[in-house]
């Protein structure tokens, strides 16, 4: 049983990857074997729009057949039974390096039929882990919603199994606010969030990866 974590972030200690951590703690108390990689150690670009994994015949029909730095976690992520992608939201969606990783890894498996479908070659249990710095309800205000059910209808249709949402509002973007000019915050208002919330989203992380690596045992 093997479950691996991206971490969509370009930080790999802060929120999105302590989550992602958590998250891998609870699918290695179900037995799993865990793997956290970070797309910003990658070099790799998105889509290429190539269309090798469609062309009738050829050899990387139904895969990349783009190689550079991605390809082999592409390959990982086929063998292993669960898998969980983090990203802060940014300007009101994934991290650019999120974007590219999920057209190369959805796009080869999805056909060009009437209807949709996947030619992935197994089921895998998915899940999305969201950071954000906005509140709950200024998520919705701002349609971010229409965001995680997009993602989940991919993951879905891609993968076969309905994945698992997780999402992490008002998080604390920086350990010391007076260094750095953010004044559209309340650093004390953050600081008690990141004490008080943050630990419930870690629990819900930790959860989130025991209910998924049970999902592929």
């Amino acid at each position: 049983m093997k479950v691996i974590a991206i971490n969509g972030s370009p930080r790999k200690k802060w929120n999105t990857a302590t989550l992602l951590g958590k998250a891998l703690e609870g699918a290695a108390a179900q037995g799993a074997e865990t793997e956290l990689v970070h797309l910003y150690d990658l070099d790799y670009k998105g889509c290429v729009s190539c269309f090798a994994c469609k062309t009738r015949g050829g050899k990387s029909y139904g895969a990349c057949g783009f190689t550079d730095g991605l390809t082999p976690l592409l390959n990982r992520i086929i063998e292993a039974d669960a898998l969980i992608i983090g990203s802060p939201i940014y300007f009101g969606s994934v991290t650019g390096e999120t974007r590219s990783f999920l057209e190369r890894l959805l796009f080869p498996y999805l056909t060009y039929t009437l209807p949709y479908a996947s030619i992935a070659p197994k089921q895998i249990a998915t899940g999305f882990i969201y950071t954000m710095n906005v509140t709950d309800e200024q998520s919705t205000a701002y349609g971010y919603e229409h965001l995680f059910t997009s993602h989940a209808r991919y993951l879905q249709l891609i993968f076969g199994q309905q994945p698992e949402t997780l999402c992490s509002f008002d998080t604390c973007q920086v350990s010391d606010y007076s260094k750095v000019l953010i004044e559209s915050f309340d650093p004390v208002h953050k600081e008690q969030r990141h004490k008080e919330v943050f630990p419930q989203d870690c629990q819900q992380a930790y959860d989130l990866g025991a209910r998924l690596a049970g999902k592929g045992l």
